[in-house]
């Protein structure tokens, strides 16, 4: 068993829906509680009851959500709304509610930071970070490049192991598919705003997820061309492969798209819950081995900069 404070930055192979013997034989001789960090999510919710569901099997190796500090300060207010309603439904998978993050530290292994609010990524993940233990961050990893950076300035200082994802990078089509094979996408998700975060920050990262799930990184330049409802964007590669992304900020929207191969033309499924990604951050917690490029979350929010910056420009071409 690798040190839990090794920060490992690779990929794996990922056992999407069931995880090994020899993983649920580890698991044994460490702990498995885990805090979360922000009720303002309808993630917190989910995730808290699906482990507390499976508690007496061996689906999630008897991973629990022991505690969450609710993280009131939140400026946004459809947040602060919805914190009571996610407190009242983790409460009943007898998750124990704290008054800090410190209290929080104090009583877990792990940690889930789950606030809905980038801008708030920084302060909440040092402290988790200075006391070493693995943590999970929801999307976003922050608000901008800039502040993702410093997100892996502290893992790397601190010595401890993260990943950031939203769960459309674990679709199991998405998974099975070999991306070396995929030499452009059509993608579309829904991408409502909040004035707090830029374009595709607060929404649209889930199809910018799935982007550069199946694209990988290097991405030299993006345009946006913006209508009332959508943002239409168009992304080349280094090595010449192209990619759109349609963000619909308003109106009937779904995760979806196609992806192309040299064989053939792949329509990906439809959104197919949480459960894979959960089964990842077990993996994760059970190894601090990162499931997949790290380097891509870095670029993921280099590239939506760059669609924010054409945006705003009309519609030119930025390089990344």
């Amino acid at each position: 068993m690798m040190d839990r404070r090794q920060f490992i930055r690779t990929s794996v192979p990922l056992g999407i829906l069931a995880l090994s013997a020899s993983s649920l034989l580890a698991s044994t001789t460490k702990g498995r509680r885990i805090g979360i960090v922000g009720l303002d999510s309808s993630h917190a919710a989910a995730f808290t009851k699906t482990l507390y569901a499976q508690r007496d099997t061996d689906i999630y190796l008897g991973y629990q959500v022991v505690a969450a500090f609710p993280y009131v300060e939140t400026p946004i207010a459809a947040n602060k709304a919805r914190i009571a309603k996610f407190q009242e439904e983790v409460e009943r998978c007898d998750v124990k509610i704290v008054t800090s993050i410190a209290e929080l530290l104090a009583t877990v292994d792990y940690v889930m930071v789950l606030t809905n609010d980038g801008n708030t990524r920084l302060a909440q993940v040092e402290e988790v970070m200075k006391a070493g233990k693995p943590v999970f961050i929801d999307k976003p990893i922050a608000a901008s490049y800039s502040q993702a950076e410093q997100v892996f300035a502290l893992a790397k200082r601190h010595a401890t192991p993260f990943f950031s994802s939203s769960s459309l990078r674990f679709q199991t089509d998405i998974q099975a598919l070999d991306t070396s094979l995929v030499r452009g996408v059509d993608l579309y998700t829904p991408a409502t705003t909040e004035p707090s975060h830029s374009l595709l920050y607060w929404y649209g990262i889930h199809g910018v997820e799935m982007l550069y799930a199946l694209m990988g990184t290097g991405c030299l330049q993006v345009q946006c061309q913006s209508s009332p409802t959508d943002e239409l964007i168009v992304a080349t590669w280094k090595d010449g492969r192209q990619a759109s992304l349609r963000a619909i900020t308003t109106g009937a929207a779904d995760f979806g798209g196609v992806v192309f191969t040299e064989e053939k033309l792949i329509n990906l499924q439809k959104f197919q819950g949480y459960t894979n990604l959960l089964a990842a951050i077990v993996q994760f917690f059970e190894t601090n081995i990162v499931p997949f490029d790290a380097a891509q979350t870095l670029e993921i929010c280099r590239f939506m900069d760059a669609v924010a910056a054409s945006k705003k420009r009309k519609g030119k071409l930025i390089k990344l």
